[in-house]
């Protein structure tokens, strides 16, 4: 067979996606160690035995809708690569609007204290962590598989601004005070429909469901965040459809000031932004 035969028979295959065609050249061309532009340009090369078989299976798994992340191991976020596996979330496109505001909201050449909390892949922290040399990150996850991706992800983008700890939410930051705590936390209730659909049974329940209709983790973060935030620093929360007005109402009840929310380029509702201007009566330096 040849890598247009491959490719066409694989697109009308993968029904579930909605980028068929793309989907099967990004794993053809995996498969085959390849630019996607090789594939054009050899259209009639013939794949050989083990290739063939081995680009079937991605198709077969593809079919099933596992996110193609997982299968290639890796995915595009900010303007870097990030290596991926079942044990984290893939990074999505709108995640990027959380590192965007931080940035708005930090200067880069002083030296800030920023915590990543479920940090998973270490998209965010990495990305604010290239894009501010002088910063400090913290990137924390409950889980030690996902500190390992991001720990890796580190070396392969030569960052040496960020530590790893593992810990769940706040308690992860010990004593530490925080110019800046950002987070994109489980945010899905468990009995969300959407979470048996598409990609999402591929991924870590871990990272996406949260108790009490999806603000478990909201609740414990804006708490236990008042004490590890200097005066004026800043906490980022990424949410979910329709969970903006509850969130800032929350944070507002928190104590904290100059509440906002923040659209993505689809004009969904995606970040909450807060500030704490109180004095800390638990965390030091």
């Amino acid at each position: 067979m040849t890598i247009k035969q491959a490719l066409d028979a694989a697109a009308v295959e993968l029904k579930c996606s909605d980028s068929p065609r793309l989907d099967a050249e990004i794993m053809l061309a995996h498969v085959l160690k390849v630019e996607r532009s090789y594939l054009f340009t050899h259209p009639e090369l013939e794949l050989s035995d083990d290739s063939l078989q081995c680009f079937q299976r991605y198709v077969a798994r593809r079919a099933q809708s596992e996110p193609i992340a997982y299968l290639v191991g890796n995915k595009s976020f900010w303007d870097f690569e990030l290596a991926v596996n079942s044990h984290v979330l893939v990074p999505r496109p709108e995640t990027e609007l959380l590192v965007e505001t931080a940035l708005e909201l930090g200067a880069a050449d002083e030296a800030l204290r920023v915590a990543d909390l479920g940090t998973g892949s270490g998209a965010i922290a990495l990305a604010l962590a290239k894009e501010c040399p002088a910063w400090r990150l913290l990137a924390a996850d409950i889980s030690l598989e996902a500190l390992e991706v991001a720990r890796q992800n580190a070396e392969a983008l030569n960052l040496i601004n960020v530590e790893f700890v593992q810990g769940s939410w706040c308690e992860a930051l010990g004593t530490g005070c925080y110019d800046m705590i950002v987070s994109n936390p489980p945010y899905i209730a468990p009995s969300d429909p959407h979470l048996i659909e598409g990609g999402l049974p591929f991924e870590p329940k871990l990272a996406l469901q949260a108790a009490d209709a999806g603000f478990a983790a909201f609740k414990s973060i804006a708490d236990e965040a008042r004490q590890h935030l200097r005066p004026g620093g800043w906490l980022l929360l990424e949410h979910g459809f329709e969970q903006q007005v509850q969130l800032k109402a929350l944070l507002l009840e928190l104590g904290y000031a100059a509440v906002s929310g923040h659209g993505d380029l689809a004009s969904c509702d995606r970040l909450v932004v807060a500030q704490w201007n109180q004095a800390q009566t638990v965390a030091s330096d």
